[in-house]
């Protein structure tokens, strides 16, 4: 199996590559849909959330309010830290159990969409690691656009994240999506034929057909060795 990684910051456009892989046919597995899923009320990571910030942080109905939770912890480090150490075993065993369950359905290539990929240590899991970058300005531009939130509580959200230039340096392809969608799609078409090109030996052997491939030889490696044996004897 080929674990593709997909990156980039808040507001690069990271999205919207991931939704280009998935009308492609290749499966995405969504860190931030696994993320929502470990803080549902009553589960792992909501008993410890609420436990580190308390109650003022939930909705009427129980949920964490995320909007509020955000705002605390992008405006200060030490509480960004905390709930990342907080969740990254839920998140990680989440992460895990979807690639797992594709595996089973025998998909050779998968993509891992993982905005913290780096800061998560999750890099090493994944070939090749693409990088969805942009500039700064156009960055902060596109958020305030989007969000209409304040340019303090958007620069906070950048600065929040690894720079997209460091992340861009530890890439092996980089998407550049300062243009326009139509420059965006012509890139994504050549990553698209790098991403889907044959499978190593390794990678087809960490595949469900290479697993059962090899099992298939061992066992009939065994009988053969049984029956001449037996012959010899």
């Amino acid at each position: 199996m080929r674990i593709v990684g997909l990156t980039g910051g808040i507001a690069s456009g990271k999205s919207t590559v991931s939704n280009l892989f998935k009308v492609h046919g290749i499966p995405v597995v969504d860190a931030d849909l696994v993320a929502r899923d470990v803080l549902k009320k009553g589960s792992g990571g909501w008993r410890k959330v609420v436990a580190a910030f308390g109650n003022e942080i939930l909705l009427d109905n129980g949920e964490v309010d995320r909007a509020k939770l955000g705002q605390i912890v992008f405006s200060d480090p030490g509480k960004r830290q905390l709930l990342n150490r907080l969740l990254a075993p839920f998140i990680s065993s989440g992460i895990f159990w979807e690639v797992f369950k594709l595996w089973m359905k025998g998909f050779k290539v998968i993509v891992l969409d993982v905005p913290l990929l780096f800061e998560a240590k999750m890099d090493g899991w994944t070939k090749p690691i693409i990088v969805v970058w942009v500039d700064p300005e156009t960055q902060l531009q596109r958020l305030l656009a989007r969000d209409r939130a304040s340019e303090e509580d958007a620069r906070n959200r950048i600065n929040a994240q690894m720079s997209l230039d460091l992340k861009r340096s530890k890439a092996d392809i980089v998407i550049d999506n300062t243009g326009s969608l139509e420059d965006l799609n012509e890139q994504f078409q050549n990553v698209l034929f790098q991403v889907k090109r044959p499978l190593t030996w390794t990678e087809f052997g960490l595949s469900r057909q290479g697993a059962f491939s090899v099992l298939l030889s061992v066992t009939i490696g065994v009988l053969i060795c049984r029956k001449f044996y037996n012959n010899g004897l």
